[in-house]
């Protein structure tokens, strides 16, 4: 189906909203990004963008410099609707305000032929909910049920599968999964990421869509689960964690991942539940595996604590190296490193310098804090500590010399100086 898509609009310019729609504008067409926050619009009207990304601030500046690219904080018209906005988990079950939020706000700039696609990670049934509530607010206008292809707007759902770090690699080739609420939508959003993804683009229906999503990244959750679990083991048993994995991945069919302090990020954190969320009586095993990585942060404390109590000379210093939710990435959301520095914080026991190259300034939970202070040099806050916790292993870090950690308590768990 050939390109039939003049203007997009992208809601929610996030992780994946701004790349999204960065990319769009590259190839040519007009692109509308809305954000709720009136900074986020006006750093992208700048031509400058507000995470960290590789490249991405290079694509942002030029689409905005040509005209294809502008914010604002409401929708106006345009033949595609992208909502990349994000879905919170709270309560045990996810909150869908911010998707049905943006649905209420495009509803009104509706006309017959246009496209919706639903990005936003979401529980299965969420994009028939979608449905329902801008159908309610457009009665004018026919909406797809599975059961016709015949409605004046199409509505589908493809989750973004993109790894921070390399999303604009990723948004072009990885392959993605479209599940329109009916063939004809399938179609229509197939025309639309055809504009910029060489992936194979993949058809089926929304609720399968949904929780394909989701089970990327239960699968992810529950091989990390599994490794976390087996540093416990280890600890218990007295053996090195990291060398074991090593020789275990020796064999030809096995592949254990790395443990950590946890797993963090919106996906892998957030998105397993969703499927407890759906089906309670039966998701055990995603279930246990959320619980394994959610206590993951707490041993490490256990940990600390250990080492604080045994320090001698008085209220010790720690440098805790590492905030991010993965290394060489910005992103703190869901980030158990930050757990950890919380908690840590709030104990007020000990003087904490922070290391994380990705930012310039504490987030808001530590930032009150008088004995928490941020460092720009990593070095600088291993010389001055009495213990070291290795949290993120950002790619500066493997510099850091043996003989800095001399005379140190080192809590490393992430297998850098394993």
């Amino acid at each position: 189906m050939p390109n039939t898509f003049e203007t997009v609009c992208v809601l929610g310019l996030g992780y994946i909203g701004l790349p999204t729609a960065s990319v769009i504008a590259a190839n040519g067409v007009k692109v509308l990004g809305v954000d709720v926050q009136q900074r986020v619009v006006d750093t992208i009207n700048r031509g400058e963008i507000h995470i960290v990304e590789p490249d991405l601030d290079a694509v942002t500046a030029r689409a905005v410099q040509k005209g294809l690219l502008t914010a604002a904080l409401e929708p106006g018209e345009a033949d595609a609707f992208v909502i990349a906005v994000p879905t919170p988990f709270h309560d045990d079950k996810a909150d869908l305000a911010y998707v049905f939020a943006a649905g209420a706000s495009i509803a009104p700039r509706l006309r017959k032929g246009n496209l919706i696609v639903l990005e936003s990670t979401s529980p299965p049934g969420t994009t028939e909910k979608l449905i329902e509530q801008i159908a309610a607010l457009r009665p004018d206008l026919r909406f797809p049920i599975a059961t016709s292809s015949d409605a004046d707007v199409f509505v589908a759902y493809c989750p973004e599968r993109v790894l921070p770090g390399k999303v604009l690699t990723e948004l072009v080739e990885n392959d993605r999964v479209i599940g329109g609420i009916t063939r004809v939508c399938s179609e229509k959003a197939v025309a639309l990421y055809r504009i910029f993804c060489k992936g194979e683009l993949l058809i089926t229906n929304s609720r399968t869509a949904e929780l394909c999503k989701l089970t990327e990244n239960a699968f992810r959750d529950v091989n990390i689960a599994f490794a976390n679990e087996l540093s416990a083991v280890c600890e218990e048993l007295d053996i090195n964690v990291w060398e074991l994995i090593k020789l275990a991945n020796h064999h030809p069919r096995v592949n254990i991942l790395q443990p950590g302090p946890g797993v963090g990020g919106h996906c892998i954190a957030v998105d397993p539940w969703f499927i407890v969320e759906a089906a309670p009586n039966v998701a055990r095993l995603i279930r246990t595996a959320r619980e394994v990585n959610d206590s993951k942060p707490m041993r490490v404390i256990d940990k600390i604590k250990l080492a604080i109590g045994g320090h001698k000379g008085g209220r010790p210093r720690i440098a805790l190296l590492g905030l991010a939710f993965k290394p060489n990435v910005d992103d703190l959301r869901e980030s158990p490193a930050l757990q950890i520095a919380e908690i840590l914080a709030d104990l007020g026991n000990s003087d904490i310098d922070v290391s994380e190259p990705h930012i310039d300034a504490l987030p808001k939970a530590l930032a009150g804090h008088a004995h928490v202070q941020l460092v720009d040099d990593a070095g600088v806050a291993i010389g001055n500590a009495d213990i070291v916790v290795m949290l993120v292993n950002h790619r500066g870090y493997y510099d850091i010399a043996p003989s800095d950690l001399e005379g140190k308590t080192i809590i490393d768990t992430r297998g850098v100086w394993a």
